[in-house]
């Protein structure tokens, strides 16, 4: 039985295993100063970038769904782990051996799940390329010579070789510790009448990675076309594999992915390799399947997609039916980029390998380079099905490609599409294509809409109220800058703040020992105030250990000195309008005392004030 991982070594996973290296594996990440890092969230969509990261506190907050917490729970949320299971995880990254109490380490025996079947893809990895080099591979490397890749580029890519044998891989793994039922559940091998056999056999064999690097599936080309089976066979899904969630060659374009805001997406393995050995380095592929939703959601993050960038998604597609096809259903989830979209389609029906081959690495960036907007592409390729020699025909083409147009978002965008295709079907009547298109657009409009799924509520009230923001910020400053406040904050009164959490979050402040007992803050006393909160503060913690002050870092004790002096105002200013109040309700005849003692308060309250606008103004 798994024991407990010691908490020094949990300690030592989160000093080790800096938040904005973990979470920039995911998504592009971009300053937002202050010390903050802000990208598009992982854990749902969003047009513009919400997910904020602190990696001076190690603490992650997306004001968009409100979720946040440390690097464990990023990984635990992103990855659908246990929190052992993440620990374990991200001790593996560093190079961590961690020890378990309640019967100590026994490598192998306590790991989770996922971090046991992440180990076996990685050795059979290790056993395709070694078998590789063997004299039964000659047909697979023969494969690999013929296509223009050297042994350098098949090492470097991890190309390896699955032997004619039933039960190779299968033996290999279970000599190394790994049980039958991992071999079968992570999809290397199958039942068999006598134990596991190998899912792979005879074929060149392609390592599928994820995102941060580890193999989590292969991807096989059959050698012998007499052989039954397909020509291509990938891992089944499995714990690891999510074939519609999987990108071939993500591992290694991902950086050149973020640094030139484009990505390249094309329908094969060898072709994949032949863009980044031509000077494509950010051409990825899917493995089995269409280009769908969640393949978009990995895309979007790595291109930072957001209203106002100049990013590029390009489609390469053969030049024949099935390629116009294929583009055609590309088309379909376009207008889900913010980026431009782009098809690149080689008119001899050349894949990006095989001119690599026939035509050398330039023509695979020309090739690239050429493309031309989807829509232009789409509107095209159904043109192309008409005969646009005839009235008839051009009519009937018309009507079939002014769906594309009216599916058009961007009314100008649409509008200057209208005119192209009144130009490419030589009506040469402008107002008679928009009039018709209008037609169409106005048509689908009054179909019936798919119900929006309702927007997730908030877990933090809105911050409109100015007293409430003055709250939020000296609460902020409490989690983020305690030694700026200093003891001043510890002597405020729970009447100063209005939300019940900002008042159950100061109360949790003062328990913990106040500002004054908080030294210089960071990681170690937010990390107290998370231990001690509830299950409801702790967003509210992460939220505010991460959001972003609004002072300049050589003005902050200005500003923190300026906010508590504020917080300190509306209080007062609360009390001064109590104390009128009483006044008006005391008659100064016949309680004279109780009027006299209330006037010198207000006296009191008054000259308060005064004090405090002044600080709090700065003066």
């Amino acid at each position: 039985m798994a024991g407990r991982i010691s908490d020094e070594d949990i300690a030592l996973v989160r000093e080790r295993s800096p938040i904005a290296d973990i979470v920039g594996e995911h998504i592009q990440l971009r300053n937002a100063g202050g010390g903050n890092m802000k990208g598009l969230c992982p854990f749902h969509d969003e047009k513009s970038p919400s997910f904020n990261v602190t990696p001076a506190r190690g603490y992650w907050y997306c004001f968009g769904c409100a979720e946040g917490g440390d690097v464990i729970t990023f990984v635990r949320r992103l990855e659908h782990l246990s929190f052992g299971e993440a620990v374990e995880r991200l001790a593996n990254r560093a190079g961590i051996q961690l020890r378990y109490e309640q019967g100590g380490y026994v490598p192998g025996r306590e790991q989770g799940e996922r971090s046991r079947l992440i180990e076996a893809h990685r050795a059979a990895a290790e056993f395709y390329v070694e078998r590789l080099s063997s004299p039964e591979a000659a047909t697979g490397r023969r494969f690999l010579s013929e296509r223009g890749f050297e042994r350098a580029d098949a090492e470097h890519f991890g190309v390896g070789y699955a032997p004619a044998e039933w039960e190779a891989l299968a033996r290999h793994l279970m000599a190394r510790g790994f049980t039958a039922a991992e071999l079968v559940k992570g999809g290397l091998a199958k039942e068999g009448r006598r134990g596991p056999i190998d899912r792979f056999r005879n074929r060149l064999v392609w390592p599928i990675r994820d995102i941060t690097g580890d193999v989590i599936g292969f991807g096989a080309r059959k050698l012998n076309d007499a052989e039954d089976g397909p020509k291509y066979l990938n891992t089944p899904e499995s714990p690891l594999y999510k074939k519609s969630e999987v990108l071939y060659g993500v591992d290694l374009a991902k950086r050149e992915i973020s640094k030139r805001s484009q990505a390249v997406i094309v329908e094969g393995y060898t072709d994949v390799m032949a863009c980044h050995l031509s000077g494509v380095p950010t051409a990825v592929a899917t493995c089995g399947t269409a280009f769908g939703q969640e393949h978009i959601k990995v895309l979007r993050r790595l291109l930072l997609d957001q209203s106002g960038s100049h990013g590029e998604v390009i489609f390469t597609f053969d030049g024949d039916a099935a390629g116009q096809k294929a583009a055609l259903r590309a088309f379909a989830d376009e207008q889900k980029f913010v980026t431009q979209t782009f098809v690149a389609v080689q008119g001899d029906g050349l894949d990006p390998c095989d001119l690599r081959v026939t035509r050398g690495e330039a023509a695979v960036r020309d090739l690239i380079a050429s493309r031309e907007p989807l829509f232009a592409f789409a509107i095209r390729s159904v043109i192309s099905r008409h005969d646009v020699s005839t009235n008839e025909g051009r009519l009937s083409a018309l009507d079939a490609a002014a769906p594309i147009v009216a599916g058009i978002k961007d009314r100008a965008l649409r509008q200057l599409y209208a005119v192209d295709l009144d130009r490419w079907l030589g009506f040469n009547n402008e107002r008679f294509v928009v009039d018709r298109i209008a037609e169409i657009s106005v048509a689908a409009q009054g179909a019936p809409q798919r119900p929006q799924r309702p927007a997730a509520p908030r877990k933090v009230a809105e911050l409109t109220d100015p007293a409430v923001r003055t709250e939020a910020e000296v609460l902020k400053l409490a989690v983020q800058r305690p030694a700026l406040l200093g003891p001043g904050y510890d002597t405020i009164g729970a009447e100063a703040f209005t939300l019940p959490e900002h008042v159950a979050l100061h109360k949790l402040i003062l328990e913990a020992g106040g500002t004054a007992a908080a030294g210089p803050g960071g990681r170690e006393w937010v990390d107290r105030l998370l231990v001690v909160s509830t299950e409801a503060l702790r967003p509210l913690v992460t939220r505010l250990a991460v959001e972003e002050l609004r002072a300049d870092l050589d003005g902050e004790g200005r500003y923190a000195s300026a906010m508590l002096a504020a917080l300190e105002l509306i209080s007062v200013g609360r009390s001064i309008e109590q104390l009128k109040s009483r006044m008006q309700r005391t008659n100064p005849v016949e309680e004279q005392q109780e009027y006299n003692r209330l006037f010198a308060e207000l006296v009191a309250l008054e000259q308060q004030r005064r004090v405090l606008r002044d600080r709090a103004s700065g003066s």
